[in-house]
């Protein structure tokens, strides 16, 4: 059974950043570097966006109007992927999520949530002054 858990969420003030981990276990250091990952946010009222995902093999997909402040990495040994968000800005603060899909889904499913098959409990973010 595959277990995801987020890590490193808290508070920040704007213009701060923090370093979200999700580990995943449930199977073998290395046997998740062939899935497409992904985190998640949802703010307070609203619904779960997509925010990046890795592609298993290699590859990363952004929402359009993150990129260049929010970065994802892996250490496929590890079976962790992180998250991390720079700049930092009250619009930011929500619950993240990490997403896991067993294999590589087709360009447009990666921002589904729907899509993915394993989720995690999420990790609450808030960003204020």
């Amino acid at each position: 059974q595959v277990e995801l858990k987020e890590s490193g969420g808290g508070w920040v003030q704007p213009g701060g950043s923090l370093r979200l981990s999700c580990a995943a276990s449930g199977r073998t250091a290395n046997s998740f570097r062939g899935d497409d990952m992904a985190w998640f946010r949802q703010a307070p009222g609203a619904e779960r966006d997509f925010v990046t995902a890795t592609r298993g093999g290699g590859g990363t997909s952004y929402a359009d109007s993150l990129k260049g402040r929010f970065s994802i990495s892996s250490d496929n040994a590890k079976n962790t992927v992180f998250l991390q968000m720079n700049s930092q800005d009250t619009e930011d603060t929500g619950v993240y999520y990490c997403a896991d899909y067993r294999g590589r889904l087709i360009v447009a499913q990666l921002r589904v949530q729907n899509a993915y098959e394993y989720w995690g409990q999420g990790t609450q973010v808030t960003v204020s002054s």
